[in-house]
This record gives C-alpha cells, structure tokens and sequence, in this order.
C-alpha cells in the first residue's frame, strides 16, 4: 500500500457538495411557497413522503417482486412494496395491484404489452377534446404502434358523446377501449363503457391519472368495479411521488400484467419511490383524506363558477372534479399569453387546448386550473373565490391591452397574502 486513503463516498449536504444544484432547488422550493399552483396536474406531499422519497432506499436494486428478487438484500424493500400493494388493494377495493411503473404513462404502456399485439385497435378520447397523450395521440407511441382511433365530445355540450363511443366501437370493434382523460372536467359513464366493450369484445382501461384521489376519497365513481384494468399515477389528487401503479380484479389479466411491467418493459423498480407511494396510500386511508377530496371537488366548482360569474367560458359549463378548463376564445386571448401573464404575478396554470382548437399546441385556445394543491395548503371556498377575482383581473387587463399598475400591485399582494397565510407542510 502506498499510504494514500481511497477516496470515499462524500457525507456533505447538499449545499456544501454542490452548491449550483442547491441553489436551483431552493429557489423552486420558494416559487412553491410564494405562488398559487393551479395546475391540475401538481400537488403538495407531505413531509413523510418526502422523507420516504429521499431515504437510502435509493441505493437499493430490487429487479423482480417480493420474494421473487433478481438479487440478494431485498427482505426489507419486499416488506415495503408488500405493504404498498395491500394498501393500494384496500383504497380501492380491488383484488390486484402493481406499484412498479414509473409513471402513469408507463402503466399505460404496461397494459398495451400485457394485452395488445402491434396493429391492434384501441380508441379513446381525442387529445383536443381532453384525452391523454398516451391513449392513442399520433406522435406517441400508443399512437404509432397500434391502430388509434377516437371519440370526442358533443358539440354543445361538450361532455361525452357516447352514442358516438358506441357507434365507433361497433363499427371498428377495437380491442382496448380507454376510458379517461388528463383535461375532462365530469364524469365519466364507466358502467357504459363497459357494456361497449363487453358487447364488441374489447378490453376496457381506466385511466384516473388525476382523479384517483379523488376515486379514494369517495368524491368521484371508481372505475374498479367495470375496468378489466385501471391505470394510474400517485401525485396529483393522490398526493404521492410522481409515479404509476395498475389495479385490476381478474387474476389471469394481473399475471399478464406483472410479465409486461417485468421483464417486458421495465428492469429494476424505484424502490425509494415506492415506499414514498407506500407513506402516500396509508395518508389515503385516513378519514381526513376523504375530507380534503370532497374540498378539492368543492374548490374547484367554486373557481369555475366564480370564472364564469365574471364571463369567462368553461368548457361543459363547469366541473364534477378537480380541474375545470377555459376557453379563451370568446375574450379573443391564447392560452399562452393567459399562462405568461398569470405567472408573472404568481399564478401558476397550463396552456390548453379546447374543444375545436384550431391553435398550435404551443398556442392553444384555453388555460387549465386545478385545485388540488392549493387546497392541500388549506385553502377553502372563500380563497377560491378570491383567486377567481384575481384572474379575471388580470385577464381582464390583458384583453384590454392595458394592466392597471393598482389592478397588478392588488394581485400580487392578494397572492403573497393566500400564501403567506396557508404555508407548504415543509
């Protein structure tokens, strides 16, 4: 030995060992604090699935499921992901759960290889009218290895239009119907699209990527009892780790999908995210978490209203979920400008497209609000109707071409007030 010590793993926080990446996720932690997040697709997790999330079980590989590991060390990681799928399996009553997929999008995927073969037909909800990338849109890839087809909403109403569901569905006789959306804000007739797919001999999946809390909290009708499968993700209303989980009832099709998950198309699982899942679905299970979806559906109906109130378009007239989405078109605003705009004084929304959008989807015709997250900080009906006054202030000065100096000084102290007054679990 040549007396030099070999150098090991550094045991310096962050901050010190790397003061660029710091810097950057403080500073996104403080746009967090001091901004109204209304997009539908984000939440706040408590500090518990935080903690889960960045434990040292990021240093575990677990290829396989519990007791059936690729690799040794695992007894402890098997206990965890166990707990996880028996939590998963009460919340939602079902008798089969995978918690592995990265995502929801990769649960989807998961279900397409468990079930399909390239060429197959599925057909779901068309992307403009508030349908998922992932459920057949031409540029991904559920869009380019099968056969796409899909479903819109009424012209008038703007709901779905299930006569056209089911003669789409006789006339091409799919082999998986989806049943979902990412920008839908009612419910959906699970129990027909069942009867469909059962009467052309198609599959049915669910996907409730974003109102699966809502499905566990008892404020919007599970899939479960009509899907052969159900995908979904574990952040938005679930308020979990940014990833998916598979639920189903029919042991043959669950086998299928354990195969497809693993080997078929993903190796070893996140176990660290896996147990921030675990944290997630036990919260889930507490009775207060039925309190805060029913909130969540309350806030959300308050807002569209208020929008609405104040002339404003919501697309089906308003919401039975967390999200509503606006059409710009009749203030003559794209839904970029409305985004900018919001985000400068501390309003957080996504561009979205709207039934009919002739815009670019980099444009669009429409913004999308959600209150999950706000409502996780403990905002109630009282300040969503404050930020409804908020964004048809704004909004109104920006179709107006002119933004008061008082009008804008007024929102940005109405937004640091709501956040300063309902802070972040951390």
């Amino acid at each position: 030995m040549d007396g030099h010590v070999l150098p090991v793993v550094s045991g310096v926080n962050l901050p010190q060992a790397d003061r660029d990446v710091w810097r950057a996720i403080d500073t996104e932690r403080l746009r967090q604090m001091h901004s109204i997040e209304l997009i539908a697709a984000e939440n706040f997790v408590s500090r518990a699935v935080l903690e889960a999330q960045g434990s040292v079980l990021t240093n575990k590989h677990a290829e396989g499921y519990p007791g059936r590991r690729y690799y040794a060390g695992c007894r402890n990681v098997d206990a965890i992901e166990d707990i996880a799928i028996e939590r998963a399996k009460r919340l939602f009553k079902c008798a089969y759960a995978n918690l592995q997929p990265h995502s929801g999008s990769q649960a989807n995927q998961a279900v397409f290889l468990a079930l399909l073969a390239p060429g197959d037909k599925i057909l779901g909800l068309d992307l403009k009218a508030g349908g998922h990338l992932s459920h057949g849109a031409t540029f991904n890839m559920s869009g380019r290895w099968f056969q796409a087809l899909s479903y819109g909403v009424h012209p008038v109403t703007h709901r779905v239009d299930m006569d056209q569901v089911e003669r789409i569905a006789r006339q091409e006789r799919p082999r998986l119907m989806i049943v979902g959306a990412s920008a839908y804000s009612r419910t959906l007739d699970f129990a027909r699209f069942r009867s469909i797919a059962d009467e052309v001999g198609a599959f049915l999946m669910a996907d409730i990527g974003h109102v699966a809390g809502l499905v566990a909290g008892g404020a919007y009708p599970s899939p479960i009892p009509f899907a052969h499968v159900t995908t979904t993700t574990t952040h938005t209303t679930l308020r979990g780790p940014r990833g998916g989980m598979i639920l189903c009832n029919e042991q043959a099709i669950a086998q299928k999908i354990n195969t497809a998950v693993f080997p078929g198309l993903q190796c070893a699982p996140l176990m660290h995210i896996i147990a921030a899942k675990a944290v997630a679905l036990g919260e889930a299970l507490e009775p207060s978490f039925s309190t805060y979806a029913h909130a969540v559906v309350a806030n959300a109906q308050v807002l569209c209203g208020r929008l609405a109130e104040g002339g404003l378009s919501i697309v089906s007239g308003g919401t039975d979920c967390h999200l509503g989405v606006i059409d710009l078109r009749p203030w003559g605003l794209a839904g970029n400008v409305a985004e900018h705009a919001l985000e400068q004084i501390g309003i957080t929304v996504n561009k979205n497209t709207v039934p009919n959008d002739e815009a670019k989807p980099t444009v669009t015709s429409g913004i999308r609000l959600g209150s999950a997250a706000c409502t996780s900080r403990g905002m109630g009906t009282e300040e969503f109707q404050e930020i409804g006054d908020m964004i048809l202030a704004l909004l109104g000065g920006v179709r107006s071409g002119t933004i008061d100096s008082r009008t804008e000084m007024s929102i940005r102290e109405g937004v640091a007030d709501l956040t300063k007054r309902f802070r972040l679990p951390y």
